[in-house]
């Protein structure tokens, strides 16, 4: 009887396999590629497009700027010079830079030493002190804005001006505080040690050696509260609504907008040079910015 001859099974080559296996990883990574940067391209066109709609319409002329054109037939450059003319426009820039610049100043000087004494030193009640500037974080300034409305404007006589917004900063702001005093806990404790080996007291120790290793922190903080003044609005429409000569670009802003409602390239226009300076500092300082977010962990 004669037996038939089995062949061999047939098998795939090995290299035919990785191969197969190359292509398909290497479609995977292009696929997940594609997938990302057109999630990331999307978001940044969420983000940048209103932008690009205000600097058009800022540019457009008064005619165009009520049609649905979105892209300019003559660039009448000249609307943001017409804006600047305007009648305390250069008034409100002034009070503005004077808010948020000094307001800055003032938070993160008086700010600092109290993160400093909160992260560093070992007392009793530390832990309670820490709460209670937390919890002020908690309550609205709307729950107090009568009373400091009183007190400023009856007592003082100061209601008109900034001052009683830039005055309170003097004495620390939780918010900067806290995100200070998270940062400084980073720092190991051997750093401020061997400066009070070498003689160094407190003041001396947080001024040399911890507020250099602390500048990306700093820079957050006062980058937050320069973007906070900058953008106040509640602050001025209660304290210096009754005197135009104290108004800051965000309330007069919504001046500017009622007395030019049907031009909407002017107000698109002052929308740009409002928002300029804020884009342009944050375009500069935004590694320190970044840096010092996320340096600022939650240790504790």
């Amino acid at each position: 009887m004669t037996h038939a001859t089995l062949a061999p099974p047939t098998t795939t080559p090995a290299t035919g396999l990785s191969d197969r296996s190359r292509r398909a990883a290497t479609r995977r990574a292009a696929l997940h590629w594609i997938a990302v940067h057109a999630l990331g391209i999307a978001a940044a066109l969420f983000f940048v497009l209103p932008f690009v709609f205000v600097f058009l319409t800022a540019v457009m002329s008064d005619n165009q700027a009520l049609t649905r054109d979105l892209w300019p037939r003559t660039w009448e450059w000249g609307n943001f010079g017409t804006v600047w003319d305007t009648p305390g426009f250069l008034t409100w820039w002034r009070n503005t830079l004077l808010y948020a610049g000094l307001g800055t100043v003032l938070t993160v000087v008086s700010s600092t030493p109290v993160a400093y004494a909160l992260a560093k030193f070992r007392f009793r009640g530390r832990n309670l002190s820490m709460m209670l500037v937390i919890s002020t974080m908690m309550l609205p300034p709307q729950v107090v804005i009568v009373p400091m409305y009183l007190f400023w404007a009856k007592q003082l006589h100061l209601s008109g001006t900034l001052w009683p917004l830039i005055i309170p900063m003097a004495f620390g702001d939780a918010f900067t505080i806290f995100l200070l005093r998270q940062f400084l806990l980073t720092i190991p404790k051997e750093y401020t040690d061997a400066a009070r080996v070498d003689g160094c007291g407190e003041l001396r120790t947080m001024l040399r050696v911890v507020l250099p290793m602390a500048k990306p922190a700093i820079a957050a903080v006062a980058l937050f509260q320069f973007f906070y003044c900058w953008n106040d609005y509640f602050g001025p429409q209660i304290y210096a609504s009754e005197n135009p000569a104290a108004w800051t670009l965000s309330y007069g802003l919504e001046s500017f907008k009622g007395a030019h409602h049907t031009n909407w390239n002017l107000t698109m226009a002052a929308t740009v040079l409002v928002m300029a300076p804020v884009i342009v500092v944050f375009f500069f300082a935004q590694k320190a910015f970044i840096e010092g977010v996320t340096l600022t962990g939650v240790k504790g």
